[in-house]
């Protein structure tokens, strides 16, 4: 679940035409790409566009070739440089966070995997507003040496909603969770899919900084009111504290480490300095990001609330 800060990596943008042109324009010249956790909500819609493109697609998970990929487990090094053999480019998304404790030594390791390999490119996602997430991001850097990195900051996914994390919480009925009264610039993982693979495949990136949220803000209270009248059922936002919620997370059997760290890192990143929002989809898009109204609307059309 991702959600920057760090000091102000210096944003470098290109200006590009349609996503799918510019895509399509790059996608001729490109080679085979990994993208890490292949099967996860972002790798798989990342490997989907990419294939839909032509670009010849592997896909590491920890399943490998069961889940019709290539083994590729985060936990286990001497896999990587196999899954990287003979790649041009990376997606790399780490599980379970970039700001979870020995992420920063993981990317360092798979930078230079990365670096002995000839890989020409990776795009890395990160979290918005996570301070340990950017030193996670400066150690794939100063390990990665001639590769062209990219960083994809994103803010909360709207999928979390009806596919992720909370999806019971708006099956149930109560969101539980806590954000207090911060807003949040919900993202729609199409958009971050999107914009990852115009990275992959275009030209101009290498060193590029990119922040992605949604077009507007909305507080978890006003998200719920969204989600209930998408979803056809009352939803009601039920703000708690960080402990609180840790307590609620080893309810549903998360180890008491792992239930507060994440109570910490939300209660850290939903304190309201992530409400801003940025332009930098329509920027490599050339068009706007998803509504959250949007979302709501095409996730009950696909029966996302249905259970």
């Amino acid at each position: 679940m991702t959600m920057n800060t760090a000091d102000e990596t210096k944003k470098t943008y290109t200006k590009q035409g349609a996503a799918g042109s510019t895509a399509r324009e790059g996608a001729r010249v490109m080679g085979t790409v990994l993208v890490t956790s292949g099967t996860g909500k972002t790798g798989r819609r990342v490997a989907e566009r990419l294939a839909a493109l032509g670009v010849p697609v592997r896909a590491g998970s920890r399943a490998g070739s069961r889940a019709g990929g290539v083994p590729f487990d985060w936990q286990d090094e001497s896999g990587w440089a196999a899954a990287l053999d003979g790649t041009e480019a990376a997606y790399v998304a780490y599980y379970p966070d970039l700001a979870v404790p020995g992420a920063a030594g993981a990317m360092a390791a798979f930078g230079r995997v990365a670096a002995a390999s000839g890989l020409r490119r990776v795009v890395l996602l990160s979290g918005r507003g996570e301070p340990q997430a950017a030193v996670a991001e400066e150690a794939l850097r100063g390990a990665c040496g001639e590769v062209e990195l990219a960083v994809v900051r994103s803010a909360f996914f709207a999928q979390n909603f009806s596919e992720g994390a909370l999806l019971d919480s708006v099956l149930g009925g109560e969101l539980v969770f806590p954000a207090g009264s911060a807003a949040e610039p919900f993202l729609d993982i199409d958009d971050l899919a999107d914009v990852v693979v115009a990275a992959l495949t275009g030209d101009g990136h290498a060193g590029a900084v990119y922040e992605l949220t949604g077009p507007r803000s909305l507080t978890f209270e006003e998200a719920a009111e969204e989600l209930g009248r998408a979803a056809g059922r009352p939803v009601r936002y039920v703000p708690v504290s960080g402990p609180a919620y840790a307590e609620v997370l080893e309810g549903f059997g998360v180890s008491g480490p792992e239930a507060g760290f994440l109570a910490e890192l939300f209660a850290t990143l939903l304190d309201g300095h992530n409400s801003a929002t940025t332009d930098d989809v329509k920027r490599m898009l050339g068009r706007e990001a998803k509504e959250f109204t949007a979302f709501t609307r095409e996730a009950a059309r696909d029966g996302a609330w249905h259970g």
